[in-house]
C-alpha cells in the first residue's frame, strides 16, 4: 500500500467549473450574457453528524450563493454512510441527488447503475488532490465513481491511568498488564468483520488475493496460520481480562476507569474525549503473536465519499454540488466541526491538521497498519455475513479447538462456492 502523504501539491486545485458525468467539458467562460436562473430540487442523504453539526445547512447555503444560477430547493435526510448502497438500491430512482458513502459499497453501487461516472474537472480534481491509494477506493475499472473526504480505518484508544505507551505496543503486553479485578484490559468488538478482519490480514492471509479482486485465488484463512489464529481469538475471546461488544459498553467502562484499549475511529473521538480527557490515549492497532511470531494488526482501510445519482434530474447542480463539498475548503470545515481527517493532501497539511494528535494517529494507522479493503461485489456479498459468524461462535462455544479447522473450512467453502 503506497503511503499517503509523499509529495506535497504546489497548489490546491480551484474548483469552480465542474464538468457531469463522462467526461464532459467545463463552460465556455468569457461569454456576457446573463444565465438563466435554473429551479432545481436537490436531495442530499448524509449521515447524523452533518445535520446535528450545522455543517450541511452551512455548506449549503454557501454553495447557494456562489451558485446564483441556480434556484434551489434543498431536501436533507439522514442516511448514514453505512446505509447508503441499501437505501439507494432499494429505488435509486427515489434516492438522493448527492449522497455519502462508504467506498466499500462502490461496486454494488456501479453494477446496479446507480451512481453516475465523474469526468472533467471533477475528476480532474480527485486526481490531483488525493494520494494513490486513495483513488483507488473511488475507482472502478480506471473511472471514478466518488470524490473521498475522509478515511475510513480505525486504530487504538486507551486509558493512560491503565496503560502506558510501552504497554500499548501488543496485545500480549496489554492483557498482560496487572489491573484490578473489576477492569478489563482489551474490549473485542468484530465490527461485524471489520476490525475481525486486522487479525487474518495481520497474519498475512487474504481473501480473493492481496488485493481482494482475484476471485481465482480463493481464500486462505483455513491453513495452518489461520487456525493458529482462530485459535488465538478463542483464548482471547474468553480470557476474563477481556470484555466482549454487546455485553458491555465501551462509554460505560471507560467512564469508570475500567477499561485498558479498545479499538474504534475518528467519528467517536469526541466522544472519548469528554468521558476521559486528557486520560485518553491514542494509538495505531497493536502487533499480536498466534504461533511464535510477532505480526503487525492490519485494520481495513477505506475512505467515505461523495456520490451523484446516476438518474439525477439535476446532474449539472447535483455534481457541481457534490465536488463542492469534497473539496479543500469543506474538508477543512469537516474536519474541524466533526474530526474528520481530510484525505484531500492539501487539506492533509494545514497546520491544525498537522498539529492534531487525533490526525496523526490516523495517517499513521494508514500508512503503518491497513491494508485496503476488498471492494468486489462478491467479497461484499459473501464476507460480511460469514466473518461475523465466526467471533459470535466463539463466544456461544460452537466454535472451539477441537472443531476450528472444520468451521474454517467451511467458512471458506461458503466464501469461494
Amino acid at each position: 500500500m503506497k503511503k499517503f502523504f509523499v509529495t506535497l501539491l504546489a497548489a490546491a486545485v480551484a474548483v469552480t467549473s465542474l464538468a457531469g458525468c463522462g467526461g464532459g467539458s467545463a463552460p465556455t467562460q468569457g461569454t456576457t450574457a446573463p444565465k438563466e436562473v435554473q429551479e432545481v430540487t436537490l436531495k442530499v442523504w448524509c449521515p447524523q453528524n452533518q445535520v446535528d453539526t450545522g455543517i450541511m445547512a452551512q455548506q449549503q447555503a454557501a454553495f447557494a450563493s456562489e451558485h446564483p444560477e441556480y434556484n434551489i430547493k434543498w431536501v436533507t435526510e439522514v442516511v448514514g454512510e453505512d446505509k447508503c448502497q441499501e437505501s439507494v438500491l432499494k429505488d435509486v430512482g427515489e434516492a438522493a441527488d448527492v449522497f455519502m458513502f462508504a467506498s466499500d459499497q462502490l461496486p454494488s453501487l456501479v453494477e446496479a447503475g446507480a451512481v453516475a461516472r465523474l469526468g472533467g474537472a471533477t475528476e480532474a480534481m480527485v486526481k490531483e488532490t488525493n494520494a494513490d491509494s486513495v483513488i483507488a477506493t473511488v475507482t472502478v475499472d480506471d473511472a471514478i465513481y466518488g470524490i473521498p473526504f475522509t478515511h475510513n480505518t480505525f486504530f487504538m484508544f486507551y486509558d493512560k491511568t491503565l496503560l502506558n505507551e510501552s504497554d500499548i505496543v501488543s496485545l500480549e503486553k496489554i492483557m498482560a498488564k496487572e489491573t484490578a479485578d473489576n477492569v478489563y484490559n482489551f474490549y473485542f468488538e468484530s465490527a461485524g468483520g471489520w476490525k475481525l478482519g486486522a487479525y487474518y490480514y495481520g497474519a498475512g492471509l487474504s481473501i480473493f488475493g492481496p488485493d481482494g479482486s482475484d476471485l481465482e485465488a480463493g481464500v486462505d484463512w483455513n491453513n495452518a496460520t489461520g487456525v493458529a489464529v482462530t485459535n488465538y481469538l478463542i483464548d482471547l475471546i474468553h480470557n476474563p481480562k477481556c470484555a466482549y461488544d454487546g455485553e458491555i459498553s465501551v462509554s460505560e467502562l471507560a467512564g469508570d476507569h475500567r477499561i485498558g484499549a479498545w479499538f474504534d475511529g475518528s467519528w467517536n473521538y469526541d466522544l472519548y474525549k469528554g468521558i476521559l480527557g486528557d486520560d485518553l490515549g491514542l494509538a495505531v492497532i497493536p502487533t499480536f503473536n498466534p504461533d511464535g511470531t510477532d505480526y503487525q494488526l492490519l485494520g481495513f482501510y477505506g475512505s467515505k465519499c461523495i456520490g451523484v445519482n446516476a438518474k439525477s434530474s439535476n446532474m449539472a447542480a447535483a455534481v457541481a454540488f457534490a465536488a463542492y463539498l469534497g473539496n479543500e475548503e469543506n474538508q477543512i470545515l469537516r474536519y474541524e466541526l466533526s474530526a474528520q481527517i481530510p484525505a484531500n493532501v492539501v487539506a492533509s497539511e494545514s497546520e491544525k491538521v498537522k498539529a492534531d494528535p487525533l490526525a496523526s494517529v490516523v495517517i499513521k494507522e494508514a500508512n503503518t497498519a491497513s491494508v485496503a479493503q476488498p471492494a468486489n461485489s462478491v467479497f461484499s456479498a459473501r464476507y460480511w455475513t460469514y466473518a461475523n459468524a465466526i467471533p459470535t461462535e466463539i463466544r456461544s462455544k460452537e466454535i472451539t479447538k477441537e472443531n476450528v479447522q472444520q468451521k474454517l473450512d467451511a467458512f471458506v467453502d461458503a466464501m469461494t462456492k
